[in-house]
């Protein structure tokens, strides 16, 4: 294990805290500790920490991640955890990626860890994953209101992005990786011709089309810079450097390193066996095994975008994590703010996209809302992230007749599942998908395997927040604005929670609203032991 830290002598500050963000990857475990200054706000890296586990060596039969892959992981988080409470860190947050998404028992991984090490894990998708290291890049570089193109090539995947100072413009996740890759295309040392080219046109053709995507959104004349980050990346400009300068920059940030010369380095390595290619200046043992499958992404990207030079930045996805904590705990004003409303504005944006009716989305979301407040600590416990994924889900709860009226609440899982909702980790997706799917027909049940699959605190909050939506819904059964407030005042003594119904016009007896009320409260009533009387006041 690599271990880079400096120890800090600091006084407990209201103002100041630490964080430990570890990112879980596919070849390596990395953790960065931060101390947060709160009042500017900014955080200066304490100490750093790598382990090459590859837990992306997966059972070629099931694809699952192996004992040993696991077993080497979890040691590597337990020395994470001990240098992080040694330093007597604050929080301590954790990702995984790739290797992990795609393993058929990655979840079971994510339970082991949180029962053997304590350490909760966010599964986050391949947007999500683009989406933070953007997040991290923007806080290590100043990008001058120029667009830049990011790559992150990681053992399992490659993560470009098209970005300015304000959003990203175009986020991506190709499933093409330094561990993947070497797996799956080389078997010969020093690689053969024909593996090498067979390699190489598959790169080109994974690559093809976000790259496309990319360059279409680029505007007219516009020329981006080209930055880079991670291991792969940063291997490579660390050899270039020795060998061009004799030395290594410390630190690497800002070094550019031109396609012919990654060209160049890349012929080199083909010509090289293992043995030779650990012999070089720069190049670590695990590192020699998987180079030349990342150099060739790296070489093929930058020819296929027709760029020249690649620039280092050595923030990438844990200080993306970092920032984007920063972000939703409302520590962060100023040119990243836009972010902290990814969530919202990516609901939107799948809403926009599935022809979703908005003004009764919003009715609807707003009731859930008001609910879920005025029944805080007499029926459930649920805090603001849960209040988010309930207004999530109302907002998308009938995306679904995008495909079909029939079965709507069915499809809209399917859509919501499948979307690319920024700023949400996986376990969130899911739960979001899931309340929605419940805002009508059958309660959740353990047969429904998507449900079922879900952790126990998540299948909670899926029955109780999903009952709380089909009031909601109820709320507004014409789609017109019939009722314009609810009122509600729970009476302990007889179990009855009244609901006070204010109309949005006088002469409207909301005979629907209640109809459908009275049907859609069953759920709900049987959840929470309960009788619910609506009552409509006069305005």
């Amino acid at each position: 294990m690599q271990t880079s830290e400096v120890r800090r002598e600091s006084a407990v500050s209201p103002n100041t805290c630490t964080l430990a963000a570890i990112d879980i990857g596919t070849n390596s475990i990395h953790m960065v500790i931060v101390e947060i200054d709160k009042t500017l706000p900014a955080f200066t890296i304490v100490s750093r920490e790598k382990d090459t586990v590859r837990l992306g060596e997966r059972d070629m039969a099931t694809g699952n991640l192996t004992e040993e892959a696991i077993e080497r992981a979890i040691a590597s988080l337990k020395r994470c955890k001990d240098l992080a409470t040694s330093l007597n860190v604050d929080h301590i947050i954790a990702a995984a990626t790739s290797a992990t998404r795609e393993a058929p028992n990655g979840l079971d991984f994510i339970w082991r860890v949180q029962a053997e090490v304590g350490i909760t894990i966010n599964l986050i998708s391949g947007y999500e994953e683009a989406r933070r290291i953007y997040l991290g890049v923007l806080s290590g570089m100043d990008f001058q209101e120029q667009p830049h193109v990011i790559i992150d090539i990681g053992g399992g995947s490659t993560e470009i992005i098209l970005a300015d100072a304000h959003e990203p413009r175009f986020l991506s996740s190709t499933k093409v990786g330094a561990v993947r890759l070497t797996a799956e295309f080389v078997t010969t040392d020093p690689i053969s011709e024909a593996e090498f080219l067979n390699l190489r046109d598959y790169v080109r053709g994974m690559l093809e089309r976000p790259i496309d995507q990319l360059r279409s959104q680029l505007n007219d004349g516009e020329k981006p810079k080209l930055v880079g980050t991670s291991g792969t990346i940063e291997t490579l400009v660390t050899i270039h450097a020795a060998q061009t300068l004799n030395e290594v920059p410390s630190p690497l940030q800002g070094y550019h390193i031109s396609r012919q010369d990654l060209e160049d380095l890349v012929k080199k390595f083909a010509f090289l066996s293992y043995e030779e290619r650990i012999n070089i200046s720069g190049m670590s043992e695990k590192r020699a095994e998987i180079i030349l499958p990342g150099a060739v992404i790296l070489l093929e990207a930058m020819t296929m975008l027709e760029l020249e030079n690649i620039t280092i930045c050595e923030r990438a996805l844990r200080e993306g994590m970092i920032v984007d904590w920063m972000l939703t705990h409302g520590l962060i004003e100023n040119r990243l703010s836009f972010q902290a409303e990814v969530r919202q504005r990516s609901v939107y944006k799948i809403a926009r996209k599935y022809q979703v009716d908005l003004p009764h989305g919003e009715r609807v979301a707003n009731f859930a809302i008001s609910l879920f407040k005025q029944l805080s600590g007499i029926f459930h416990e649920w805090g603001k992230t849960e209040q988010e994924l309930l207004w999530s889900a109302a907002i998308l709860h009938n995306c679904g007749i995008y495909i079909s009226h029939s079965s709507h609440h069915k499809h809209s899982y399917y859509l919501i599942r499948n979307a690319e909702l920024l700023g949400f980790t996986e376990v969130e997706i899911e739960t979001i998908a899931n309340i929605a799917r419940y805002h009508r027909k059958s309660s959740p049940k353990k047969k429904h395997e998507e449900y079922s699959k879900l952790p126990d605190n998540y299948r909670k909050q899926v029955k109780q927040l999903s009952a709380i939506l089909r009031l909601a819904v109820a709320l507004d059964r014409r789609q017109i604005g019939a009722i314009q407030d609810i009122d509600c005042k729970y009476d302990p003594e007889y179990k009855k929670l009244h609901l006070h119904l204010v109309p949005t016009y006088s002469n409207d007896d909301c005979a629907l609203e209640l109809w459908n009320l009275d049907y859609k409260k069953i759920v709900f009533e049987e959840l929470f032991n309960v009788k619910i009387v609506a009552t409509l006041e006069s305005r």
